[in-house]
């Protein structure tokens, strides 16, 4: 069993007003247009590259909460060969893996064509800088070792 590790600082307590600027960006990305279902599977995606633990935790639930199916859920790792997901959902997970994973996949032509194919200009820029926010969300709580909270029904067991 993984050792517990205890949170670095209290970063949102800390420094509150340096956080604004990602709050008030989450809010604009959340009327950007895109599906919020869509938006929460992307989130869900990058965490799991990352292995954010804090981000796993919430967006899986944010998701449920919308109505994501759990079958959806537990394919998304892989998400390639699940028959679940749509050319739009699958556009959109494969340009995520790639901006997440840059300093190897470079942004291939080949996946960006595909997030062209499936939306405006508009949602592509909107799709990216989702992409980057949950980027730095998952260093912020990786980094400051941010504990996940357990589900009530996990602490049963």
């Amino acid at each position: 069993m993984p050792k517990e590790q205890s949170q670095r600082v209290d970063h949102f307590g800390v420094a509150p007003e340096l956080f604004q600027p990602m709050l008030e960006q989450e809010k604009l990305l959340k009327d950007s247009g895109l599906e919020q279902s869509l938006i929460e599977l992307i989130k869900l995606r990058a965490s799991q590259i990352n292995g954010c633990a804090f981000c796993i935790n919430m967006h899986w639930q944010d998701a449920r909460a919308l109505g994501e199916k759990e079958e959806r859920l537990y394919l998304l790792n892989a998400w390639r060969e699940a028959s679940v997901y749509t050319a739009r959902e699958a556009a959109a997970l494969a340009w995520t893996e790639a901006l997440t994973r840059i300093e190897t996949s470079q942004a291939p032509d080949a996946v960006y064509a595909e997030v062209e194919r499936h939306f405006t200009p508009h949602e592509q820029v909107a799709l990216s800088l989702v992409i980057c926010a949950i980027n730095a969300w998952n260093r912020i709580a990786i980094g400051f070792r941010m504990p996940h909270g357990v589900p009530t029904t996990a602490q049963a067991a």
